[in-house]
């Protein structure tokens, strides 16, 4: 129940975080003044505490979705099987999410 709550919460947070991108892109075509402005907010602890919560959202909501593709071909749904799927998406969404962001940093 906690992982159905948990996949709806990340897309309704991958919904706004699409306006956010959307923003962005909106202020590059603008104007250089607009850019500069998104990449001020985006580049802000709390802007890009924001799309760490975003990427994170986006693997999460990801992982989730092949979660129920396994479960389209009726497997998976013994309470075993079931909570360990729910503990590997927790890990590898989260260690997903630093890996992106590592590697984000490194080429950066």
């Amino acid at each position: 129940m906690t992982m159905s709550i948990l996949h709806r919460v990340t897309g309704t947070g991958l919904y706004f975080g699409t306006l956010l991108i959307a923003y962005w892109l909106i202020s590059a075509a603008s104007s250089k003044g607009g850019y500069d402005r998104a990449q001020w907010i985006f580049g802000s602890f709390v802007g890009r505490l924001i799309l760490f919560g975003y990427t994170w959202a986006l693997i999460h909501h990801l992982i989730g979705g092949l979660k129920h593709f396994v479960w389209d071909f009726g497997l998976g749904f013994g309470p075993k099987s079931r909570e360990g799927m729910a503990i590997a998406s927790i890990a590898l969404s989260v260690g997903l999410t630093l890996v992106v962001w590592v590697v984000g940093y490194a080429v950066r």
